[in-house]
């Protein structure tokens, strides 16, 4: 079924242009119309564009009738722009049915959405690291992402380390909601943190040490933000060194820790992060997590 896909830049500048044309020739072959943002490829030290031109972006993108906005990539730049944002026309687009697609910094833009509107965005692939991989894109991310375009997808499923299977089947209902560790944490005591109780938590990382993970996991907690949630879902933490100063810390010491800190469940190996195979996952959705033995379920219905 094809679809109006819009590509903008509205975080960090796209320095491998091959990578982003890559990407839209991808899209392109699976039968999408997909227009470019004038700015796409705009440079202004490390970012697409300085503040003012990333915010055009992505007003354009909501203004542009599409029934995708994708971002190019994340990287750094969406927290310094959340007090600009047009949140009633991006409600707006969203409410006509359009979806904001996007992971990483994009966290900072899905949440002070969510916080502003109560509007569902959608935690999902980058263009660039996700359909500009020279090799085959992720046929998993791929069949995941052409579900969120077309409407089709009703949930996700993923399995358990052995050591998570409840004794028992459990079932939760919550608002869905997270993504990147270091926005959420940046967003906490701002106006831009969603007010979620009874929530189901998603969180994933890259580049992070274990130590710096939990340092950040503290934060949400002494902020009151984890205790207030129904359960919480760690995808995946990549990209970091060990050292030799750790002795045997590592991150499933951060896991167990976090256990022995909250009431709620946490449950491990989420397929979403900056991992090839990765899920989408509707930000601010009502949502059913449904755990039986080792497999674990979250499901959304015809909700979009």
């Amino acid at each position: 079924m094809k679809k109006h896909i819009y590509i903008f830049s509205p975080s960090s500048a796209v320095r491998d242009k091959a990578v982003i044309r890559r990407g839209v020739a991808r899209l392109r072959a699976l039968g999408h119309e997909v227009e470019l943002d004038e700015a796409v490829f705009a440079t202004h030290m490390r970012f697409a564009g300085d503040d003012e031109a990333r915010l055009a972006a992505i007003h354009r993108a909501a203004a542009s009738g599409a029934d995708v906005a994708l971002i190019t990539r994340g990287g750094y730049g969406l927290t310094r722009l959340l007090p600009g944002i047009r949140y009633k026309a991006v409600a707006k687009a969203i409410d006509k049915g359009m979806r904001f697609v996007g992971l990483s910094d994009f966290t900072a833009f899905q949440n002070a959405v969510l916080a502003e509107t109560g509007s569902v965005t959608w935690s999902g692939p980058a263009l660039g690291e996700d359909f500009g991989v020279e090799g085959e894109p992720d046929d998993i991310m791929q069949a995941c992402f052409e579900d969120l375009v077309t409407g089709q997808g009703e949930g996700t499923g993923w399995q358990l380390p052995r050591a998570e299977a409840p004794g028992n089947p459990l079932e939760l209902k919550g608002q869905l909601w997270g993504g990147n560790l270091a926005i959420m944490s940046a967003l906490a005591g701002t106006p831009w943190m969603p007010k979620v109780k009874g929530g189901i938590l998603f969180l994933e990382d890259v580049h992070e040490h274990p130590y710096r993970v939990e340092r950040m996991l503290t934060q949400l907690l002494y902020a009151g933000i984890l205790g207030r949630q129904k359960a919480i879902l760690l995808g995946h933490f990549t990209n970091y060194k060990p050292v030799a100063h750790d002795k045997g810390y590592r991150l499933q010491t951060v896991v167990d820790w976090l256990r022995g800190q909250v009431k709620a469940p946490v449950f491990t190996q989420l397929p979403f992060g900056h991992v090839p195979t990765k899920v989408a996952l509707p930000v601010g959705a009502k949502v059913h997590l449904a755990v039986e033995g080792r497999d674990a379920f979250v499901l959304w219905g015809h909700r979009h």
